[in-house]
């Protein structure tokens, strides 16, 4: 039997689905060092069990792969009919049993990346929207999968660190959340800078910023709001402590 591959041969889009790929087997590897037992623990998210961590990433594979169907068919399929609904499901899909909640994250995982696979390479340039509500085009979908599952397999809390995900994927994630920050106008005053790169974000204009500083990996898990460690903040040429909290991302 011959192997099918993607339908795309763009050689950026390419690179971003090895990426996601690469993230939801670096998932998959986490969640299945988790005994069962160990699915009931807290994750690193307020409020969320590892179950519901689980239970998100892998309704939100369907979701991503309804956007696709849309842009292969032409025929409006949104992730979810409303946020509520989609909260809904992720309290439903925490209940569900171990064996059930492993499969929903294997399956959806398989769904959506035939759904990539089999997309005509035209087809990854129709327009589709967020549940936020933006239009992007369908080859966007390839990032919002890859956060997803780079991201929430550190917040499994089973031993993965913003140092295992690839600096492009942190460069790209660090751009999303400071230009959000820059949008609703929460970076004021704050300027953000990471050592040995000369990447520089946040409010460049500030006569007097409080400068956060730190690695690519520190300064991504800082900025995600997911902890300070390997963070410095200063104001004036001193030092402050502690590290100042990051705007909201989301």
């Amino acid at each position: 039997m011959v192997a099918r591959h993607d339908q795309t041969t763009d050689p950026v889009l390419l690179d971003g689905l090895l990426q996601a790929r690469r993230g939801t087997a670096f998932f998959a590897r986490k969640l299945n060092e988790l005994t069962d037992g160990d699915l009931d623990g807290d994750s690193l998210l307020p409020g969320w069990t590892r179950r519901h961590v689980v239970a998100h990433v892998g309704y939100n594979a369907r979701a991503v792969a309804r956007l696709v169907e849309w842009a292969a068919t032409g025929v409006e399929t949104p992730m979810y009919p409303s946020v509520e609904v989609r909260n809904h499901e992720i309290d439903f899909g925490a209940t569900l049993s171990p064996i059930a909640l492993r499969n929903l994250f294997d399956h959806s995982a398989v769904h959506l990346n035939v759904e990539w696979r089999d997309l005509p390479a035209d087809s990854w340039h129709h327009k589709v929207k967020t549940v936020q509500g933006r239009t992007v085009p369908a080859e966007e979908t390839v990032w919002m999968r890859t956060r997803e599952v780079w991201v929430h397999a550190i917040d499994l809390d089973n031993g993965a660190t913003f140092k295992d995900i690839p600096e492009t994927v942190l460069a790209r994630l660090l751009k999303d959340i400071t230009s959000a920050w820059n949008a609703r106008g929460t970076d004021n005053g704050l300027l953000i800078m990471v050592d040995g790169t000369g990447m520089v974000f946040g409010d460049t204009a500030a006569a007097s910023p409080t400068v956060v500083s730190g690695s690519l990996a520190a300064i991504a898990q800082w900025a995600t709001g997911r902890g300070t460690d390997g963070t410095r903040a200063q104001h004036d040429g001193g030092s402050i402590t502690p590290v100042p909290r990051a705007p909201a991302w989301i």
